[in-house]
């Protein structure tokens, strides 16, 4: 087993990733449940792997109440956190317990932000059975709703007591969401990772064909690479935590203008964003062109958008860069850029004028 501990001091928790820890649950579990029935948060699309956590809760002697949401980004709302805060004030959710969230990132955000609210803060176990969820949403506290404004705009900095994390689990995942998790794997490199962006280019094919020593290692990898970030700006206030948004405010942007719907998935949206981040700073003359297209074409040999016209958008530049401005990030009237003066080498820029991304966005194929 791999353990990796996001050190936040007295708040510090493991990540053990493992393949088969799912059966094992209830011993991991069984420490912090104390001898009381454990609320399990999970979707009508993983009846198999709640039945394989609620057997090893009842091997360790633990009582389980399953709360089961409809899948997708629809369930990120206030009127399913308002039907789930009541379900686990219903059972009696103390704020000494721990909710279990099993599923993606939506079952992860959306129980989060619940546990971070519930009698002002009870804890919650992360065990995501998503590729993205693995390698991102688990790790780091950020928990989150989705409104009409836009995406994750209500939510809390929320840490988890501890998360479990299986490969195993993946073989079960549809190859679409594969794809859009490995988008999150590959971003790792993209920030500050040279080396892990060539591991990517040799061996993400064989990883999304069903590699587990490979999957388990682009895990392991990745969430360190995510808990060393959260440990040094864990809300987000220095600069370096939000190299972890590489591809998201134009990713965000092209989900808002879907919908966020079933047309663009989150990972999709990271994966396009990327290579727009990468081609406006080519653009701009900070990267090289060579380097932005290199990273296009890893998307498409993924099989993932590498801009505008793979993503199926088609929106002008202005309606684009409307949706940014709903931006959390934004400050001032100024929304902050991460670009890249070359693979691996990504810095959070304040002075984009986003009438230069306006243009670049009609600039770009449709």
């Amino acid at each position: 087993m791999k353990t990796v501990t996001v050190e936040l001091g007295a708040r510090t928790y493991p990540i053990h990733i493992e393949a088969g820890i799912l059966a094992r649950a209830g011993e991991f579990l069984a420490p912090l449940a104390k001898g009381r029935r454990v609320a399990i948060v999970t979707d009508e699309n993983l009846s198999v792997h709640m039945a394989t956590v609620q057997a090893s809760l009842i091997a360790a002697g633990i009582a389980s109440e399953a709360i089961v949401l409809t899948p997708g980004e629809g369930s990120k709302s206030w009127a399913t956190l308002e039907m789930l805060c009541d379900r686990l004030l219903g059972l009696g959710v103390e704020r000494g317990d721990h909710v279990v969230a099993l599923g993606g990132g939506v079952i992860g955000d959306l129980v989060g932000f619940a546990c971070s609210i519930l009698k002002r803060g009870c804890q919650f176990v992360q065990i995501p059975t998503s590729l993205l969820a693995q390698v991102d949403s688990s790790v780091g506290g950020k928990t989150a709703i989705n409104t009409k404004a836009g995406k994750n705009l209500i939510g809390a900095f929320h840490q988890p007591a501890m998360v479990l994390i299986d490969p195993q689990v993946l073989d079960t995942l549809p190859i679409r969401e594969l794809r859009a998790g490995y988008a999150e794997v590959v971003k790792y490199g993209l920030i500050d990772d040279f080396a892990f962006f060539e591991w990517c280019e040799a061996n993400g094919a064989a990883l999304l064909a069903g590699d587990l020593a490979l999957r388990e290692y682009a895990i392991a990898h990745s969430v360190s690479a995510k808990a060393r970030i959260v440990a040094a700006d864990e809300h987000e206030t220095n600069g370096i935590r939000a190299l972890l948004n590489l591809g998201h405010t134009f990713g965000h942007a092209l989900e808002a203008e879907t919908g966020f719907s079933q047309a663009l998935i989150h990972g999709e949206g990271v994966a396009a964003g990327c290579s727009l981040a990468f081609g406006f700073s080519a653009a701009q003359g900070i990267c090289s062109g060579q380097d932005a297209e290199r990273v296009a074409a890893h998307w498409r040999d993924a099989e993932l958008p590498d801009g505008l016209a793979a993503a199926g958008v088609g929106a002008s530049g202005a309606r684009l860069v409307d949706h940014m401005r709903h931006d959390k990030k934004m400050a001032a009237g100024t929304l902050p850029f991460l670009l890249a003066r070359g693979i691996g080498q990504t810095y959070l820029d304040k002075s984009v004028d986003l009438a230069d991304v306006e243009a670049f966005l009609d600039a770009q194929p449709r």
